[in-house]
């Protein structure tokens, strides 16, 4: 075998940043590919050398094989890295980069077809004795299959894409009413990111934890588990706080799981990083989920407290070195959380966000302080892509100290120009509940209105604060002496601004500064309690921080105001930029509040545009295909009657 001298990485985003990191540590030579509209983006920008593959849908670039291995070929790649999500579970590909005399720096393709499929997988597990969620997940894939099923099993349950993973193609039943649109819209999910639309179904289990165990292996026949991780927290299936350990584990639940890992990795050869998902319930008892083929999103937490470099043990199995270490010297040196950081809008529904990163600050470098990210201030987020920025990861000599330190760091953090789930991670964070250890799949819902409060009118606080701000962050000339608005012979200067924020306007008038701005830092005073906000002035908007989340002001436009609140009259419009997967409805068709009238795929995933009332549809401005943005009509519904 040749010495490998440039990987490739069939990837974008984060999880190419951080692949391409430890490759130049190594010495490596990167190589990015990237779509049309990812041209410039931070993985590209970040690479020795780019290729770009054309495209905007990852259908059209990051899924084409063919175009992959070119790519490696046209840049002299000896090796490909596959990232997560994308191909990684692909064992078409595998083969692929293997008949192209490459190096694929993942498992062997028989690997990736045995656990692949989630079905296959469950199957090999049961012969192997390990105990299975009650479910069903055989071939015939029709409606009354599955409804016989779901009856069997008792509702309610869960729908799981096979070839899938990340949230994606996934869906809870909570009675046969529902079974047939989640399992259509689930299929189309599933064959939209994975290309394969095969679906299973188990028993959703209430209040379960999620811990999953995270083994290596090389080409010699040695398997280790590097101890596990709780990725209890999660909203739609997807993870949203990742930490290791999982609190309150014990050594010999650590040790039944990680061997049953190993066990399961060895019965179908697997060579590198893979992780094995258990559901662990409040009796200790534990259930086999599924196996992923790859790296995970959550590993940072795994290195944290191993002190190892996954990425860099992928590269040298893969090129035939042994493992360096024994089960007995993998180390668990204190406790690491990591969250992840998602451009989308907690407070309706957690849609995705699109658009400009008018701000981007990440959290200050330093001890048990870690960002993994993918984007840079000034850089776009599109609709064709998962929407996740980044994540970070805090280690702590305990579970404690980790969490108050990952608290700090998000309070460091900002982003303006889109929406994002910052606050929400700090008040998951910040929960007393979280703060205990008290984890299961169900503690979004269950704390859901401490952790999605109902935005309150903005105080006289903030406005004041937020004029102060504005005024003393205006361009030299830009200000009110330049125009002589405010000026009283004889008395206080007094300025007023007409200011908007989420949704909200005020009339502000100020008499002297009553807060001061010291760069981007806001002083502000009340009660004899002096604080600093983040205030930072970015493509026209100032953006600033107010109890604990991040706030875009600019001056109120009374026209563009009277348009918007006038436009699309009884319409209902995208809340994101994305593409039309389906149209439900016709013209002049009478429909029943919350059905389904459109439906459209972001970043990934579907959403559903619904009736809010009975009514008829009286036009429609969407066609099936279609891209559309953020804040077109698409369906106009007249009031039946």
């Amino acid at each position: 075998m040749s010495t490998l001298t440039t990987v490739l990485v069939a990837n974008r985003g984060e999880i190419a940043c951080r692949v391409m990191r430890t490759a130049k540590a190594m010495g490596l030579t990167t190589v990015a590919v990237h779509s049309a509209i990812d041209r410039d983006a931070r993985h590209s920008r970040e690479a020795d050398i780019r290729v770009d593959l054309g495209g905007s849908k990852a259908t059209d670039s990051y899924l084409q094989i063919d175009k992959l291995i070119a790519a490696a070929h046209a840049s002299g790649a000896q090796a490909i890295h596959p990232g997560y999500g994308f191909l990684s579970e692909n064992a078409g590909f595998a083969r692929a980069i293997e008949a192209a005399g490459l190096i694929f720096l993942g498992p062997p393709a028989s690997a990736i077809d045995a656990m692949g499929s989630k079905s296959a997988a469950k199957a090999l597990m049961e012969t192997a004795g390990v105990p299975l969620v009650p479910g069903y997940h055989g071939e015939a894939q029709d409606l009354e299959t599955f409804r016989a099923a779901c009856e069997r099993i008792g509702y309610p349950v869960l729908l799981k894409a096979t070839a899938g993973g990340g949230g994606k193609g996934m869906k809870v039943v909570e009675d046969v009413s529902q079974l047939a649109e989640a399992l259509a819209s689930a299929q189309r999910e599933a064959l939209s990111s994975f290309g394969n639309g095969q679906m299973l179904v188990e028993k959703y289990l209430l209040k379960p934890r999620h811990v999953e165990i995270q083994v290596f292996a090389d080409q010699q026949g040695h398997c280790l588990y590097l101890n596990e991780r709780d990725c209890s927290i999660q909203r739609r299936h997807q993870k949203v706080v990742e930490e290791a350990p999982a609190p309150g584990l014990s050594v010999e639940q650590r040790k039944a799981m990680g061997e049953a890992a190993v066990r399961a990795a060895q019965a179908i050869g697997y060579v590198g990083a893979g992780t094995v998902e258990f559901l662990l319930d409040a009796r200790g008892e534990f259930f086999f989920m599924e196996m992923n083929t790859r790296l995970q999103v959550e590993h940072p937490v795994t290195e944290a407290i191993t002190g190892l470099d996954l990425v860099a043990w992928q590269i040298r199995v893969a090129q035939g070195e042994a493992l360096p270490i024994t089960q007995e010297q993998v180390a668990l040196n204190g406790h690491a959380i990591e969250v992840r950081l998602y451009a989308e809008d907690p407070a309706n529904d957690f849609l995705p966000a699109t658009g400009h990163l008018a701000l981007y600050r990440e959290s200050s470098p330093g001890p048990g302080r870690r960002v993994d990210s993918g984007v840079e201030q000034g850089d776009s987020v599109s609709p064709f892509y998962d929407p996740m920025l980044g994540k970070l990861i805090a280690w702590g000599e305990d579970r404690e100290q980790a969490r108050l330190r990952l608290l700090s760091m998000l309070d460091e953090f900002a982003v303006g120009g889109l929406k994002t789930n910052l606050g929400f991670l700090r008040r998951i964070i910040g929960h007393p509940a979280f703060a205990a250890a008290e984890l299961d799949t169900g503690f979004i819902p269950r704390y859901q209105n401490e952790l999605l409060p109902t935005p309150g009118a903005l105080s006289d606080e903030f406005w004041q604060a937020a004029g102060a701000a504005f005024m003393q962050s205006l361009p030299v000339g830009d200000g009110p002496w330049a125009s002589h608005q405010g000026f009283r012979a004889g008395l206080p200067a007094e300025v007023s601004l007409h200011l908007s924020c989420n949704g909200q306007d005020r009339l502000v008038t100020l008499a002297g500064h009553t807060a001061q701005l010291c760069g981007e830092q806001l002083l502000t005073e009340h009660q004899g309690v002096r604080r600093a906000h983040l205030a930072v002035r970015s493509e026209g908007s100032l953006y600033l921080r107010w109890d604990g989340e991040m706030h875009a002001v600019s001056l109120f436009d009374p026209i563009a105001a009277v348009e918007a609140s006038q436009s699309h009259q009884g319409g209902l419009t995208a809340p994101m930029n994305g593409s039309i997967v389906r149209v439900l409805v016709e013209l002049g068709q009478t429909v029943e509040a919350g059905a389904q009238l459109v439906v459209l795929e972001a970043m990934k995933m579907e959403h559903s545009i619904r009736a809010p009332h009975a009514g008829v549809v009286k036009a429609l401005f969407c066609q099936e295909g279609e891209m559309v943005a953020e804040g077109s009509a698409l369906v106009e519904l007249e009031t039946a009657g």
